[in-house]
């Protein structure tokens, strides 16, 4: 059985990462190429060398990922290499292959809808590989071994390579480009982090009222979901009071407040957006108690 779901998780990851790869391939074909816009990371090297010296961007992008997986695989070690090696070989191929049958597919020549839907489509497409558990290799690389051998944190180094790489095409480029590019950036980012917590976020409820013990049974009878009792002191007369911690799916949210003001009408209530929660209940299977062992 162990093996099997070892099996089942290895080719869901599989396909996870040719689907991200395949997202991320259309995206380029459809609306980054056909737009001329300017790109960051590995697709925006290979423009600049395609402009230069008329190499195939899927043919650059393969033999640079390749070198770069080199890279990876001496400096950051074989288990990463291993996660990286699918992408990096499979997406020059999926690339070339979008290209070709998506050759006379023309969707807008509004240059900001491409930057908009190319910017989505990219963060879509590295969203899903990266929560396959895998890398899209490339540009990803060379920040990793930098702070791996200096000590420089990823996010400046992606930054510091993304502006070059988007300032080396400005030679071929009329300035306005630029801003778009920019753009595109700012989506993919904002994008890219809504991709990798979708799914995840929850709500987290407070709620503080002397009815506690009634709206505690509430919530665990009615709601099903876990609580957490927080003992707290009131700050003005320093009276002890109790404050109920729960999480709960954004739809299970309107149940939680009706209960809470059903019981007490006064009751003080805090909710807050959680960008991910870890544990039984959520990612682990929930245990129920032994009745007959209490």
């Amino acid at each position: 059985m162990a093996h099997k779901n070892l099996t089942q998780s290895k080719l869901f990851t599989i396909a996870c990462v040719i689907f991200g790869n395949t997202i991320h391939a259309m995206s380029v074909t459809l609306f980054l190429l056909p737009a001329d816009l300017i790109s960051c990371g590995t697709t925006g090297i290979g423009l600049v060398m395609e402009h230069l010296f008329s190499i195939p961007l899927s043919t650059f992008i393969f033999m640079f990922n390749i070198a770069m997986l080199a890279v990876g695989w001496v400096i950051l070690g074989r288990n990463f290499a291993m996660n990286t090696a699918l992408s990096s070989v499979l997406y020059p191929f999926i690339l070339e292959g979008a290209r070709y049958l998506l050759a006379d597919v023309h969707i807008t020549d509004n240059i900001l809808l491409n930057t908009l839907f190319a910017g989505m489509g990219l963060a879509a497409g590295l969203g899903i590989v990266i929560r396959a558990g895998a890398s899209t290799g490339g540009m990803d690389i060379p920040p990793l071994v930098l702070k791996k051998l200096f000590g420089i944190p990823v996010t400046i180094s992606l930054w510091l390579f993304d502006f070059c790489i988007m300032t080396a095409q400005m030679f071929f480029h009329p300035l306005e480009d630029l801003l778009y590019g920019v753009i595109l950036l700012i989506v993919i980012s904002i994008t890219l982090n809504k991709v990798l917590i979708f799914g995840n976020a929850k709500t987290q409820v407070k709620i503080i009222s002397d009815h506690h013990t009634a709206i505690r049974e509430a919530i665990l009878s009615k709601v099903d979901r876990g609580v957490t009792m927080l003992h707290g002191e009131g700050g003005y007369l320093g009276n002890p009071t109790e404050v109920i911690l729960t999480i709960v799916s954004n739809n299970e949210l309107p149940k939680i407040q009706r209960l809470a003001r059903e019981v007490d009408p006064g009751c003080f209530m805090i909710v807050n957006q959680v960008s991910e929660v870890w544990g039984q209940g959520f990612t682990l299977n929930r245990e129920v108690p032994d009745k007959d062992a209490r």
